[in-house]
């Protein structure tokens, strides 16, 4: 199911699609999910998406929040690694993705290929 994040703009392009993919695991056995999928700008994509991020292994009790440490390392603009650190010494971690759908070979409104997008988007 697709979040609308905003209504949709009375203008010929199609509103933006995007995925906020979440990757969790150890070495090369990262595993990735979709976590939400969106609809709208690419702002208010980053903003849902970081609203996943500073949840992400949130304690469920104050008390347990005031015992977990979070670190977020920006990995790049639309790319999130978080390690939260829990009392009982336990660590998850898990890195955070935001991605625009750009091809779509049953959509009318976007390319049917990658390369088919990068040939009008250089």
């Amino acid at each position: 199911m697709t979040a609308r994040l905003a209504p949709p703009q009375e203008v010929e392009n199609a509103v933006p699609q995007w995925v906020v993919l979440q990757a969790a695991g150890e070495a090369e056995a990262w595993r990735y999910t979709v976590r939400r999928e969106l609809e709208g700008s690419e702002a208010e994509a980053l903003a849902a998406m970081l609203g996943i991020v500073d949840t992400f292994a949130e304690a469920v009790t104050e008390r347990g929040r005031r015992g977990q440490r979070r670190r977020v390392f920006r990995v790049s603009e639309r790319r999130y690694f978080v390690r939260v650190h829990n009392r009982i010494s336990r660590t998850e971690e898990a890195h955070f993705a935001l991605a625009e759908l750009i091809a779509d070979s049953r959509d009318d409104d976007l390319p049917d290929t990658a390369s088919d997008w990068y040939a009008t988007n250089p």
